[in-house]
């Protein structure tokens, strides 16, 4: 072997290990996603910590408290990425942010029957500190791949994610067979928090912070910093404006992806279905999205990305067709497999679409109008699945109403010419290097 192999190689090896590093986080915060955001807390929130209320108002109000929690995110997430990229502290940051998600994890504990207003508050929480921390975790995606990597390594993420998401929802489905489900449930919480801490350590340890790009001047106040990019974000986006059409077309059918996850499990409750069969279907969605995640990566290199992801968005729009109509356990069984299918590989391949059309230099302010896109839409996905089931007394209308976003987000979609996107965004990076 020459010596300019074993570089190679070493560099190589290198590459695969920050990339894997980088990856694991999803494996770790995906615990979060899978056992509170989806399986475990929205059938206990309805069970036990909103037992006391009547009627379907458990499923209105944890509906309510998704759309806080988008609302509060949808303020934080742009300034938290200009200042990120200001200072050159994205990683800082998600250690900040993934620890306040972990402590309220923990404390979801202490929610016993009636406690519907503290497992919200709780919920808000830790959905502020896990979608933050997401934040600054998508933004390093650019820096960590290159570009010819991109769609491979996002789709490794959510691959990693639904693992290790899957991994520990399936111990925790083993505490709810055994043992009380109300207490295994509780446990399950503290599970999230320590899994979560334990697998963000490649990343923290592996993963490169980029160079900041306001060189961090202590004499500037970093909210202050924040608000001004934040500003001139606004005014400069003219200037991405396929970039712009995306997030306009993600903002819409994110809506409904996002409403899905979060509505499922209490919807199904609801209609009667048992929590075993709840959490086991959400499990098989986690085992399922593995190879699919990996399958659209695949696809995306032969159809392209953004026709991959109409693939998704139209499979979407079936399942929001097809809950209406859902009566029994096989049913939400089926309709949780067609979700995995699509659900890692349609956000994967978004999320790598839109580090593609970023100029490297402000990734995580970009990934924060990103994030604030997504969350701020996401409003609107769960206060409709609310409004229309608090009018109705019943979600099934909820369901199929969520139609609208994948229609609407594909539409949009199909303005988009990704490659008008890259070149922009290509340029911006050449010109930055030369100067």
């Amino acid at each position: 072997m020459s010596i300019t192999e074993g570089m190679n190689r070493q560099t190589e090896k290198a590459y695969r290990k920050i990339v894997n590093s980088w990856a694991m986080y999803d494996w770790a915060n995906s615990a979060f996603a899978t056992t509170i955001m989806a399986a475990v807390l929205p059938v206990y929130y309805s069970t036990v910590a909103g037992k006391t209320l009547p009627g379907n108002t458990a499923t209105v109000y944890w509906g309510y408290t998704v759309s806080i929690s988008l609302v509060t995110m949808a303020c934080l997430a742009p300034i938290l990425g200009a200042v990120a990229d200001f200072y050159g502290i994205k990683k800082r940051l998600l250690l900040i942010f993934a620890g306040v998600g972990m402590m309220a994890s923990a404390l979801l504990y202490f929610v016993t029957t009636g406690d519907w207003l503290l497992a919200s508050a709780l919920f808000i929480l830790g959905d502020i500190g896990f979608a933050s921390a997401d934040t600054f975790y998508n933004s390093l995606l650019p820096h960590v791949a290159k570009s010819g990597d991109i769609d491979q390594v996002s789709t490794r993420g959510y691959a990693f994610g639904y693992l290790g998401g899957g991994l520990l929802l399936a111990v925790n489905i083993v505490l709810l067979l055994y043992i009380d489900q109300a207490l295994a449930a509780r446990i399950s919480f503290v599970s999230v928090a320590i899994w979560w801490a334990v697998f963000s350590i490649p990343l923290l340890r592996n993963v490169p912070e980029p160079p900041a790009v306001g060189n961090g001047r202590a004499d500037v106040n970093p909210v202050v910093a924040g608000f001004q990019r934040l500003s001139r974000t606004f005014h400069e986006i003219r200037r991405y404006r396929q970039l712009f059409i995306f997030l306009l077309a993600f903002w819409v059918y994110n809506d409904g992806i996002g409403t899905i996850i979060n509505m499922a499990t209490i919807y199904g409750s609801e209609i009667g279905i048992g929590t075993t069969s709840l959490i086991g279907a959400l499990l098989m969605t986690q085992i399922v999205g593995i190879p699919f995640a990996f399958g659209f990566g695949w696809l995306a290199k032969r159809l392209g990305t953004k026709r991959s992801i109409y693939l998704g968005l139209t499979m979407y729009t079936l399942i929001s067709i097809a809950g209406y109509f859902i009566t029994t356990a096989i049913h939400f069984w089926i309709l949780a497999f067609m979700v995995g299918t699509v659900q890692g590989g349609s956000q994967a391949l978004s999320r790598s679409l839109f580090g593609a059309m970023s100029p490297r230099a402000r990734t995580a302010e970009f990934f924060g109008f990103y994030g604030m896109s997504s969350r701020f839409a996401g409003i609107f996905g769960p206060f409709l699945f609310a409004v229309v089931g608090q009018m109705t007394g019943s979600s099934r209308l909820s369901i199929i109403a969520l139609i609208v976003f994948f229609i609407v987000g594909g539409v949009l979609l199909s303005r988009v010419d990704e490659k008008e996107g890259i070149r922009v965004a290509q340029e911006e990076d050449a010109a930055a290097v030369a100067v």
